[in-house]
């Protein structure tokens, strides 16, 4: 059964059809104690259905620690997005969302996805100029909750 409405499939539809490069969505997940990871799963598995562009690789968060590490996971449900840069070659994106997707969540990642995938970022040129004047690390935490 869809969680995505048909309307909302078409919508979905076309805004990844703005996409110019592939992403792949790393999964981290287990099967013990990860209450949110089958729910995660189920809402993943209505994207790459909706554009060729997007995939899912599913990662056990357990028998493979060294990837969970070197993507900087440390709990589950837990999600990477690997893009492309101009070149064809890898790139981590390094955005990630811990949790289930759902609700208000589920938007965010819809425009991460796109992002990743290479849409416009919509961002005014002042703001790419002030975000390409940080000249060291930053991480950038954002909270949602479904409530």
């Amino acid at each position: 059964m869809a969680l995505i409405s048909p309307s909302d499939q078409e919508k979905l539809r076309d805004a990844f059809a703005e996409m110019t490069r592939p992403v792949r969505l790393l999964f981290f997940t287990q099967t013990l104690g990860g209450d949110t990871c089958l729910q995660t799963r189920q809402i993943l598995d209505e994207l790459p259905v909706l554009s060729d562009k997007i995939a899912i690789e599913e990662i056990n968060f357990v028998l493979e620690g060294d990837k969970a590490k070197q993507y900087g996971i440390d709990r589950v449900p837990a999600i990477a997005l690997v893009g492309q840069d101009e070149e064809g070659a890898e790139r981590d994106s390094k955005i990630r969302f811990l949790g289930a997707p759902a609700g208000y969540t589920f938007i965010s990642l819809v425009q991460a996805v796109l992002l990743v995938g290479g849409r416009h970022s919509h961002l005014s040129e002042q703001s790419r100029a002030r975000v390409a004047a940080v000249d060291r690390p930053t991480t950038l935490r954002v909270f949602t909750t479904p409530t």
